[in-house]
């Protein structure tokens, strides 16, 4: 149904529903209302009067959020977070006076929003082993499969195509290990007070510091955390979103580098996305097969590795012990990043699920070109037989010149071996040439290094999160 206000394409056309709903106002306002419950039983249990009752009135209102309340009352008081105290306030009478006790805004929403960054990079997590689970598989598969290699995009020395996998996979890899160290010293900021000196709570303890800590571990404990940070200002360290982002920018890199490769190869016709039944390439042009999944990996990636400039400026930009000039920012920069994200690993699970590989084509094309790369092959068998390395080597080249020039201008096949066959100096024969010319003479330790690779680098990664394996993704457009 067609909407007269703008809706983020993110969420329209791109990301997955679990994600949205991680960085949806239900899931943020009833966090919020969680970390209320959590410091007024952590303070009850230091000693502060608050009774069973109010807690328990608190409980039974955590995810029936009366948002038109909190509306108005935001127009009148310009103030999101006392908004929602008072619209807590409202359903719960009895706990109306503790709630929000000795916190400052942040308390809610700074540990809510690392709770929904935490919650967010697991399931980032989840479908980065996925993709890895996929590419694995096609790695393996066709990790006997001789294909050119290319530098500068140039022809070069051969490899497989499952050893160029793994280069994808590789990648993939060390941005599994960021987001697992990101997720390892994962805290909250717990309640630390107006500049960070938990100055309210001192009041409220009648001095006791021991309290005051204590404070913050109850909470942390409560909303499933092992600690807090050990000191801030008003806020948690603007630094750990760009951490967070600068990872997610590295996700999008490697996926962005992959689908510019598949690009490159779909034009080339050995490798193609896949392209289903009724899908339209072109507009205008009816045979045409675009890689449009792989260009909008390219495009969404595109979009994050901009946008994790933000949290750098910001965290750049904080002064002292607090300013708001992140908020907006905020609101914007780091959803959008995760959203991205999470989009472009969707279509990369189902791009790697799809890809089909056209074995002839990539043959073809690499045996118009290992003529010369096997000369120097060629020229020491020659020698063995007997003939003059220096005299060979020269002729090899003009030969080499000649078939190039056979091919370039031409349009002819690469007819350097017969050139040689036909000159006695080299003693060879055709049959002798082509069984030099075999693939899989050129390709080095490539299939070695895709089973040692994934046996000693990716099975581990595989069985350690074997129970998030197996997930369906939804490509919407």
């Amino acid at each position: 149904m067609a909407s007269d206000s703008y809706e983020s394409p993110l969420n329209s056309r791109y990301a997955s529903k679990e994600i949205q709903y991680i960085f949806s106002p239900d899931k943020k306002f009833s966090t919020w209302r969680k970390l209320w419950i959590a410091l007024a039983e952590s303070e009850k249990e230091l000693g502060l009067d608050i009774t069973d009752e109010q807690i328990e009135q608190m409980k039974e209102h955590v995810t029936d959020i009366n948002y038109d309340v909190a509306k108005e009352r935001e127009k009148e008081v310009r103030h999101d977070v006392m908004s929602h105290v008072y619209a807590y306030g409202v359903q719960c009478p009895k706990a109306k006076p503790i709630i929000h006790l000795g916190a400052t805004s942040c308390y809610v929403g700074d540990n809510t929003d690392i709770i929904i960054m935490h919650e967010a990079l697991e399931l980032i997590l989840k479908k980065l082993v996925n993709v890895i689970a996929e590419l694995s598989g096609f790695a393996n598969k066709y990790k006997n499969l001789p294909t050119l290699a290319f530098t500068h995009f140039q022809p070069a020395q051969p490899t497989t195509v499952g050893k160029r996998a793994a280069l994808w996979l590789q990648d993939l890899l060390m941005d599994l290990e960021d987001v697992e160290y990101l997720l390892s010293k994962a805290k909250l900021l717990g309640c630390k007070g107006t500049t960070g000196t938990q100055a309210s709570f001192l009041e409220l303890f009648d001095g006791n510091h021991e309290k005051c800590r204590e404070l913050d571990n109850k909470i942390a404990q409560k909303m499933g955390y092992g600690s807090c940070f050990a000191v801030s200002g008003q806020t948690y360290p603007r630094k750990l979103d760009y951490q967070i982002l600068s990872v997610l920018s590295s996700i999008a890199q490697s996926a962005y580098k992959f689908s510019n490769d598949i690009r490159l190869l779909q034009h080339l016709k050995q490798i193609e996305e896949p392209f289903e039944k009724n899908q339209i390439g072109s507009s205008a042009m009816a045979y045409k097969r675009n890689p449009m999944r792989c260009e909008r990996i390219g495009a969404l990636a595109r979009y994050v590795l901009v946008d994790a400039v933000n949290p750098a400026i910001t965290a750049a930009t904080q002064w002292f012990e607090r300013t708001l000039d992140d908020s907006a920012n905020k609101r914007i920069s780091i959803p959008e990043a995760f959203l991205a994200v999470d989009a472009i690993l969707d279509l990369y699970i189902n791009v790697v699920d799809g890809l089909v590989v056209y074995p002839n084509v990539i043959h073809r094309q690499f045996m118009s070109e290992i003529p010369f790369m096997a000369t120097e092959n060629i020229m020491m068998d020659a020698v063995k037989k007997g003939g003059d390395r220096q005299e060979l080597h020269e002729k090899i080249r003009r030969y080499s010149m000649e078939a190039a020039r056979n091919v370039k201008e031409f349009g002819l096949e690469n007819n350097l071996c017969e050139l040689i066959s036909k000159d006695s100096s080299f003693g060879l024969t055709e049959e002798e040439i082509k069984a030099i010319l075999k693939p899989e003479n050129f390709i080095g330790r490539a299939p070695q290094q895709v089973d040692e690779f994934t046996n000693e680098c990716i099975k581990p990664v595989l069985d350690k999160y074997k129970e998030l394996l197996g997930i369906s993704v939804e490509i919407n457009v």
